[in-house]
């Protein structure tokens, strides 16, 4: 068995889950949230926990087993909590702005970047070089967290552009230094 996997997922107060023919449903103070079950694995409800079981010994199957497991803890931890991603902006004259649903960014190219937020996803933006994503499904706000880190990855001389909060860069030293 997975060790993961195996493990029953707690369902909190407030929390409703319910599994259709190949769907799980979460719904919570914060929204409700949907995931496709993929063949072989069962999702069951019983006494406050979700518990996940898989039909099959195949290598295939033990990987997809703790992944559901998890993936459903995510989608309770969402609806419940949610998930957040803090972006550092650092360059003279880089900065970001908020206008309606679109995050404007200025990131030393000849043109201001719209970025419309996808549906789902919330931004806020302090001090015009720090922003929050923040939203109840775990995989889109770390995608759109990755977009917006794509647009000017950080450089390896003077770790100008885009990056997560707390990310440890490994900066080069010039020509000049030894």
């Amino acid at each position: 068995m997975s060790r993961i996997g195996r493990q029953p997922v707690p369902i909190p107060e407030g929390v409703d889950v319910t599994v259709d023919a190949q769907k799980v449903f979460v719904k919570g103070p914060l929204g409700a949230l949907t995931r496709p079950i993929p063949p072989d694995i069962t999702v069951a409800v019983a006494t406050g926990n979700v518990v996940v079981q898989r039909g099959a010994e195949t290598r295939q199957h033990r990987a997809l087993h703790g992944l559901v497991r998890n993936e459903i803890r995510n989608m309770i931890e969402g609806v419940t909590k949610g998930f957040e991603r803090v972006l550092e902006i650092n360059g003279v004259g880089y900065k970001a702005a908020l206008s309606g649903r679109t995050l404007t960014l200025s990131l030393g190219f000849t043109h201001p970047i719209p970025f419309p937020l996808p549906e789902g996803i919330e931004a806020k933006v302090d001090k015009q070089t720090v922003v929050t994503i923040r939203g109840r499904d775990r995989y889109l706000v770390g995608q759109t967290a990755a977009n917006l880190r794509a647009l000017k990855k950080p450089d390896v001389y003077k770790a100008k552009g885009v990056k997560y909060a707390g990310e440890i860069l490994i900066r080069k030293e010039g020509k000049t230094g030894k």
